[in-house]
């Protein structure tokens, strides 16, 4: 009787840990495959020292929206108006990601918030494509 009580909740648990990783890899799977979607690392810019928190980004039509990869939350994590976000500075890394595209340390601001974002060059691209396309004030890219 113990026996099958412990096989019972094994299985069970087996089962939810299955359930987990199922909605992991879709939510993965949703993020990182929608048009505007590109990996990259955020941290604050006043704390350089602090590791980089990893996630997906992606633009929409006035917001860029941005979701930790380790999650299972449907929200994403952060989110900058694209009338108020300001790329401040880009600085090439030495460093390459796994598909060879160079990265880049690229400085951002947001109202009164400060932060960071690790991305690659395309990314990067991208990014500063959709800032500029947008109805904004002129000079908001440096």
């Amino acid at each position: 009787m113990e026996l099958s009580g412990a096989l019972i909740v094994l299985g069970l648990l087996l089962l939810l840990l299955a359930v987990v990783l199922a909605m992991f890899w879709s939510r993965q799977t949703t993020l990182s495959r929608r048009v505007g979607s590109f990996s990259c690392g955020l941290r604050p810019d006043t704390s350089s020292d602090r590791p980089w928190t990893t996630g997906i980004a992606h633009y929409t039509s006035s917001r860029l929206v941005w979701w930790r990869v380790l999650s299972l939350s449907p929200r994403p994590a952060a989110a900058w108006s694209r009338d108020e976000l300001t790329l401040v500075e880009r600085v090439p890394l030495g460093e390459v990601d796994e598909r060879g595209r160079q990265m880049l340390l690229v400085r951002c601001v947001h109202g009164s918030d400060a932060f960071q974002v690790l991305m690659s060059a395309p990314a990067c691209a991208g990014l500063v494509s959709w800032l500029e396309s947008g109805p904004r004030p002129v000079g908001r890219v440096i």
